[in-house]
Order: C-alpha cells, then sequence, then structure tokens
C-alpha cells in the first residue's frame, strides 16, 4: 500500500516525529510512505520569510486538494492527514468525491473505520491532546489502521453489509458532489495551484494512473 503522510503548516514542527513513527511502523509491514506534509517554517512570526512559491503555507483546505488529487489519481491508496484538531481536515477532505475520511483520536478508531467504514484517509488531530508519549498512541494508530486488510468487519459477522454500505457511501458522494477535475476548477485556483508543492508533485508523479488528472496538475507550472 502507498500512504501519503499530510500536515499544515501549524503542525510542521511535528512532521519529523509523525513522518518516522509512521514509517518505522509501517514499513516493516511492506507499506510505502511518501512524505507530502509541511515540515517548514514553524510559524509565520518565526520566519515569515521562508513562505515562498516552493513552500506557500499550506491549510487544511490545501489538504483536501491534496487528497482528492491523489487518491483519485490512484497515486496512493491511502492519506493520513492532520491539522491541530484534526476537525478542519476531516471537513476538508471529506468535501471531494472519491475521498472518505475518518477521525482517529486512538487506536481503537482506526481499527474500526477500516473494518467497518472502509474508507480511504485518516485525519488525526496533531496538536489537542498530543502531549507526552503521543507517538506510542501514533504508533499504535498506525499499527491498528494498517497491519490487517481494511474491510473485514466488526464484528466480523456483519462484513457484509458493513462492505455494502461502504460501498453505497462512496456512490452516494460521487452522486451529490461535482466530478472531481470541475469541482477543482471551480475552486480559487491560486488555491489549487499552492497546493501542488514539491513533495505533492513527487508524490503524484511517482504514482499517477489518470491521464486527465495528471493533464489538470501539470497545467499548473
Amino acid at each position: 500500500m502507498k500512504i501519503a503522510l499530510l500536515n499544515e503548516f501549524s503542525q510542521a514542527p511535528k512532521n519529523g516525529l509523525i513522518l518516522q513513527t509512521l514509517k518505522d511502523t509501517v514499513e516493516p509491514l511492506n507499506h510505502q510512505v511518501y512524505n507530502v506534509g509541511m515540515s517548514t517554517p514553524l510559524s509565520t512570526e518565526d520566519v515569515p520569510e521562508a513562505y515562498t512559491k516552493d513552500n506557500p503555507r499550506l491549510t487544511y483546505l490545501h489538504l483536501g486538494i491534496q487528497a482528492a488529487l491523489l487518491l483519485n489519481a490512484k497515486a496512493v491508496d491511502f492519506v493520513v492527514a492532520g491539522c491541530g484538531t484534526g476537525q478542519g481536515a476531516l471537513m476538508s477532505l471529506n468535501i471531494y468525491p472519491g475521498v472518505v475520511c475518518g477521525y482517529c483520536i486512538e487506536p481503537a478508531d482506526a481499527y474500526l473505520y477500516l473494518q467497518i467504514n472502509n474508507g480511504n484517509a485518516l485525519s488525526i488531530p496533531f496538536a489537542k491532546g498530543f502531549g507526552w508519549g503521543a507517538e506510542i498512541n501514533l504508533k499504535n494508530i498506525f499499527q491498528n489502521a494498517f497491519s490487517s486488510p481494511s474491510g473485514l468487519g466488526y464484528p466480523a459477522e456483519r462484513k457484509e453489509s458493513q462492505n455494502a454500505n461502504a460501498a453505497k457511501l462512496m456512490k452516494v458522494k460521487s452522486q451529490v458532489a461535482y466530478p472531481l477535475l470541475q469541482a477543482l476548477k471551480n475552486v480559487d485556483q491560486d488555491l489549487v495551484k499552492e497546493s501542488l508543492t514539491p513533495n505533492f508533485r513527487a508524490c503524484f508523479n511517482a504514482g499517477c494512473q489518470n491521464e486527465s488528472i495528471r493533464e489538470f496538475v501539470n497545467s499548473f507550472n
């Protein structure tokens, strides 16, 4: 499985810790991790000049665009996203078709979400409740999320109906939302362009399987 890590500017100082914890947990399970998250600057007050064309100030709004492009293009199979509370990233990702994001604050959330709802993204609070031993909680979240196939059901005997509902949810999203490229053309194009960071492009280009989405991304220079 290909997994992309996304985090906004407010949690940039934690990017290294989160990334290393994710890699240490899932790479032994034969998953591949891409770091699309923001790692610098620490904040606008610390180093405002560090925000450049190649290093824009990403918010949870940008994370939704990045996740939608990566997942719909099948560049990755799963997205781990986060902001301060995890709520902004959750809402932003769930706007788009082809993305079903769950909220996760503890390992049981990760396991139950993947087995019952069978989605393709998690949103984690990287500030709220992120105290002493936070990396242990993260490790257990990632272990529960990625150590077994998703959609196995919980309890197991409810697998069939739970998988059917998860598939229906994805279909309903496609019915009520604009198609992805039309939706993104309706969005502020500066917001879209800012989302296409070097880290994003590296991940996207390595695995994109949709030529229409590739053309859309490449139209932004």
